[in-house]
């Protein structure tokens, strides 16, 4: 059986070879991480497995490629896989899900920080304002509010670890039991009154239809305590025409992004990630030295336990 790796670009692929080849799959990498669809497509055209980050893997791609029995994706997200479409066909696929709760967590609260104590353009605050706030709206956060859009494996981490810091945590997530809220000590409340009431808001929640632009123009309108907004989950979460109109009429404190609607960001762009209040980082919240190690081992042991009749913990369409 044949193994195909599409988007490549990590430091190393021993694991997957080492896996793959001493159990007799023949193991194909495309050679760069960009690269047509098309030629994608004909490069895996025998695969009985494909490994995927960011080609789209729709009906065009898979229709045609009769060997194909499993595809898996380096990473949470998955909005790139057409789930419907390779169910139709009799593909399973999977994801890799928790490799990076602390990672995330741990990038989302650097963000909280960095916005909320106005760190956005330290050195002009070295050279010009030494020993003055940059802004006048540098605040404390014990006596505020944390409202948490999304309480799965990631949303609930980083609601442990920025718990403690706030007033009290609102969370708004339509999927999760309510004894979930309670063991996180939550609030559970509507997306509504959690827009309306936060001071700090963050996003954990999964691209899907339901979430595309869900903090939009009238979700802006309804934050009335003037929040830090953060963004480590997908995204087309955030509509950024409306994020830089609320930027520039002061109806947010700042914005702190991993992930943008377009990506790598272009020159469309620049007007959001050069505003004076946001902080911009290049989509590597899920980077850490042990977490990028978990996710290739974890995607390839889910494409080679699929192959091999185990099974994935992790499949999106049992």
């Amino acid at each position: 059986m044949e193994v195909v790796i599409l988007d490549s670009g990590y430091k190393s692929y021993d694991f997957e070879k080492e896996l793959f080849e001493k159990c007799g799959f023949t193991l194909k990498i495309y050679p760069t991480y960009h690269g047509e669809k098309a030629e994608k497509k004909i490069f895996a055209e025998n695969a009985d497995g494909i490994l995927v980050r960011h080609t789209a893997i729709d009906e065009e791609f898979l229709a045609g490629l009769k060997n194909l029995k499993a595809v898996v994706r380096y990473g949470v997200g998955y909005d790139n896989v057409d789930v419907n479409t390779c169910t139709k066909y009799g593909i399973k696929v999977a994801n890799v899900q928790g490799y990076a709760n602390h990672s995330v967590s741990d990038h989302a609260m650097a963000l909280m920080f960095s916005c909320s104590r106005a760190m956005w353009d330290v050195k002009s605050q070295l050279t010009q304002k030494f020993a003055a706030p940059p802004v006048p709206d540098v605040f404390e956060l014990h006596d505020k509010t944390l409202g948490i859009i999304g309480l799965g494996r990631i949303g609930s981490e980083f609601c442990k670890k920025a718990s403690p810091l706030f007033k009290q945590v609102l969370a708004a997530d339509p999927y999760q039991p309510d004894a979930h809220f309670n063991r996180l000590s939550a609030r559970k409340v509507s997306l509504f009154e959690l827009l309306e009431s936060s001071d700090v808001i963050s996003t954990h929640c999964n691209l899907t239809s339901e979430t595309r632009h869900l903090l939009d123009g009238p979700a802006f309108a309804l934050m009335s305590k003037k929040p830090v907004v953060i963004n480590t989950s997908r995204g087309e979460v955030i509509d950024e025409v409306a994020l830089l109109d609320a930027l520039q009429s002061d109806k947010i404190h700042s914005a702190g992004l991993d992930v943008y609607e377009n990506e790598p960001t272009n020159a469309d762009q620049e007007e959001l990630i050069n505003h004076p209040r946001t902080i911009c980082t290049g989509h590597y919240a899920w980077y850490s030295d042990r977490a990028a190690i978990e996710l290739q081992k974890r995607a390839a042991m889910n494409l080679f336990n699929f192959l091999t009749g185990n099974p994935v913990e992790d499949c999106l369409n049992a």
